[in-house]
C-alpha cells in the first residue's frame, strides 16, 4: 500500500509539474521520485496476459513480470538459458527436454514446476483444456509443430514436436513463451490478463485503464534483484505530448522518440539510445478484391511512392528503405541481391496503363501511433500524395492503435483496400509465416490480412521450418523473398533502428536487438 501510494503521489507531482512547464522547461520541481521509472508508453495495453497479445507494446511490460524456459542473451537473438538452465535435442529435432532451475517460485508463491509448464502450452494448444477458453491466443502458431508437453518429473519437462521445427527455441524466448502461474488463471479466468503473475523480477501492483500500469519490484526474486522499487508505464499516445513530457520531466524514459524530436533531447539533461533489430514498416495491400488484385497495380504502388524522400525527410534518416519482407538484421538469411523498388512514378503508371484498371480508389487505414509505427500519420500522408500523382485516389482513414489492430488483423476484405503494419522478429520464419502464407489468412488464424496466397511461398516456408541445416534454411527463405518482392503483396517501406531516451537520472539502460523493454537491471535515482 505504501508503494502504491508512493507511485499515485509520484504521478500527481509529475503531472502538476509538466502542466505548470513550458515543454522545454526541465527543474526540480518536475522531478519524478527516486527509485520510480516512469515509462511513457505508446498506447495502452490490450492485456497483460503474454499469450493473449501481439504487440511489442504490450511485450515492453511483460518481459518485467515473466520469464519463459529460455531467454535472449543481452545484446542479441542468440538463445540462453532461463527458467530452465539446460536442455537437450534429440538427433532427429523433435525432442526438446529442458530442466528447470530449483526454488522459483511465481508471484503468488505457488511453485515454477514442470506441470506448470505444461499447463501453460496446454492452455494455448490444447482446445479441450478447462482454461483454453481465457484466450484467443494469437500466436499459439509459434507452438504449431508441439505435439504433446509431458512433465517427466518436478523440475524436467519435454516437448515432442510432430516434425523438426527449426525457429522452436527463438520462439520460446519471444514473449509468447513467458509462463503464467496456473493457480492465478485458474482464479481470474477471462480477467486473467487485468492480474497478472508471473517469476519475475517486478510483479504486478496496479492497471489503471488509460492512466497507468505499476509493477513492483519483487522481493522473492530467485535473480539479482531488480535495480528499481518500482516502474510506471504511462500510455501516452500523442508522441508530441510524450516529447514534451519527457522536456519537462514528468516522465523518465520513452521509447520511439518521433525522428524530428531527436534534436530536442542533445546535451548532459538526456542520453538518446539508438540499437538496430528486426523491423521491417510496410503496408498491407488487399491482394483478395479491389485493386490491388491486380500484381500490376501492387508493384505500381510499390514504384510510386518516395521512400527514399520517407526515410530521408520524414524519418530523419533513422531507418534504410526496405527491399523485401526480410529485415537485413537477419544476415544470415536475408537476400542482399535484391533492390528496393525504385521510385519511378513514369513506370508506375504505365503498368497501370497496362493493368486496365478502372477505380483506383483506395481506403487507407492508418494508426495514430503504436508498435514499431514510426511516424505513421505524416509518412502515410506522404505516400498518399504519392499514389494520388499517379491515379490513385486515397482517402485515409485513421484510427487509435488497439483499434487499429482490431480492424486490420481481423482482414481488409470488405473494409478496406491497404493499411500500414510494423513487424519487429525474432526469427525469420516469423513474420512470412504468419503474414504471407495462405493459410495465415485471418479465417485460419493467421495475420495475412491482405489475403495473399502463392503456393511456392508456402512450400518454401514449410521446408525452412523443417531444416535442421541453417544454410539451407537461408536458401529456401532467399527464394521466398524474390518470390514475395516480384508478387509485392505489401509496398515494402523501411527498416527502422530503434531509440529511446532517458533522464540523467537512469541508469544502466539499454535497449535490444529484440526490442523489448528489459528493466531490471536500470537504476533510477
Amino acid at each position: 500500500m505504501q508503494l502504491m501510494n508512493w507511485t499515485r503521489r509520484g504521478l500527481l507531482v509529475a503531472a502538476g509539474a509538466f502542466l505548470a512547464l513550458s515543454p522545454l522547461a526541465r527543474t526540480a520541481e518536475a522531478q519524478t521520485p527516486p527509485g520510480v521509472l516512469i515509462v511513457g508508453q505508446i498506447a495502452e495495453p490490450k492485456s497483460l496476459d503474454p499469450a493473449a497479445v501481439t504487440a511489442v507494446n504490450d511485450f515492453r511490460i511483460l518481459v518485467n513480470l515473466y520469464e519463459g524456459l529460455v531467454q535472449y542473451k543481452p545484446g542479441t537473438l542468440e538463445v540462453a538459458p532461463g527458467l530452465a538452465e539446460s536442455w537437450e535435442i534429440s538427433e532427429d529435432g523433435t525432442e526438446y527436454t529442458f530442466h528447470l532451475r530449483e526454488g522459483v517460485t511465481f508471484h503468488d508463491g505457488t511453485p515454477l514446476n514442470a506441470e506448470a509448464v505444461k499447463f501453460n502450452f496446454d492452455r494455448m494448444l490444447d482446445e479441450n483444456h478447462p482454461f483454453h477458453d481465457t484466450g484467443p491466443f494469437p500466436l499459439a502458431f509459434f507452438f504449431s509443430a508441439v505435439a504433446s508437453t509431458e512433465a517427466v518429473d518436478e523440475l524436467t519437462v519435454k516437448f515432442t514436436l510432430n516434425e523438426p521445427y527449426a525457429p522452436f527455441l527463438s520462439n520460446l524466448a519471444y514473449p509468447t513463451g513467458l509462463l503464467v502461474s496456473p493457480d492465478a488463471v485458474e482464479a481470474g479466468g477471462a480477467d486473467y490478463g487485468r492480474n497478472p503473475v508471473g517469476t519475475g523480477p517486478f510483479k504486478f501492483a496496479e492497471w489503471r485503464s488509460n492512466e497507468a500500469v505499476v509493477i513492483e519490484k519483487n522481493p522473492d526474486y530467485w535473480g539479482a534483484p531488480a535495480g528499481t522499487e518500482a516502474v510506471v508505464f504511462r500510455p501516452i499516445t500523442d508522441a508530441n505530448t510524450r516529447v514534451a513530457e519527457m522536456l519537462a520531466g514528468g516522465i523518465d524514459m520513452m521509447v520511439e522518440v518521433p525522428p524530428t524530436s531527436l534534436s530536442q533531447f542533445q546535451g548532459d539533461d538526456f542520453t538518446v539510445v539508438e540499437q538496430a533489430g528486426p523491423h521491417v514498416w510496410f503496408l498491407i495491400l488487399n491482394a483478395k478484391e479491389g485493386p490491388f488484385a491486380e500484381k500490376l497495380v501492387r508493384q505500381a504502388a510499390n514504384y510510386a511512392i518516395n521512400k527514399e524522400a520517407i526515410v530521408n525527410d520524414v524519418l530523419e534518416g533513422t531507418a534504410d528503405v526496405a527491399a523485401g519482407p526480410t529485415p537485413p538484421a537477419f544476415a544470415w538469411a536475408y537476400n542482399d541481391s535484391l533492390e528496393p523498388y525504385a521510385y519511378d512514378p513514369e513506370k508506375a503508371k504505365e503498368l497501370l496503363a497496362e493493368a486496365g484498371v478502372d477505380d483506383l480508389s483506395l481506403t487507407f487505414y492508418v494508426t495514430e501511433g503504436g508498435s514499431g509505427m514510426l511516424d505513421p500519420i505524416p509518412m502515410a500522408t506522404a505516400m498518399q500524395a504519392d499514389l494520388n500523382a499517379v491515379g490513385f485516389d486515397v482517402s485515409i482513414e485513421t484510427y487509435e492503435w488497439n483499434t487499429f489492430l482490431g480492424e486490420v488483423n481481423p482482414g481488409l476484405e470488405g473494409k478496406a483496400d491497404m493499411a500500414e503494419m510494423a513487424w519487429m522478429t525474432n526469427d525469420p520464419d516469423t513474420l512470412p509465416f504468419l503474414a504471407l502464407r495462405t493459410d495465415a489468412w485471418p479465417e485460419a488464424g493467421g495475420f495475412n490480412s491482405g489475403y495473399y496466397s502463392n503456393p511456392e511461398v508456402d512450400e518454401l516456408l514449410e521446408k525452412a521450418r523443417v531444416s535442421t541445416s541453417q544454410d539451407e534454411r537461408a536458401d529456401f527463405y532467399k527464394q521466398m523473398q524474390e518470390i514475395v518482392h516480384e508478387d509485392a503483396p505489401w509496398v515494402f517501406v523501411a527498416n527502422w533502428k530503434q531509440n529511446a531516451v532517458t533522464s540523467d537520472r537512469v541508469e544502466n539502460f539499454s535497449l535490444e536487438p529484440s526490442f523489448l523493454l528489459h528493466l531490471s537491471e536500470v537504476v533510477k535515482n
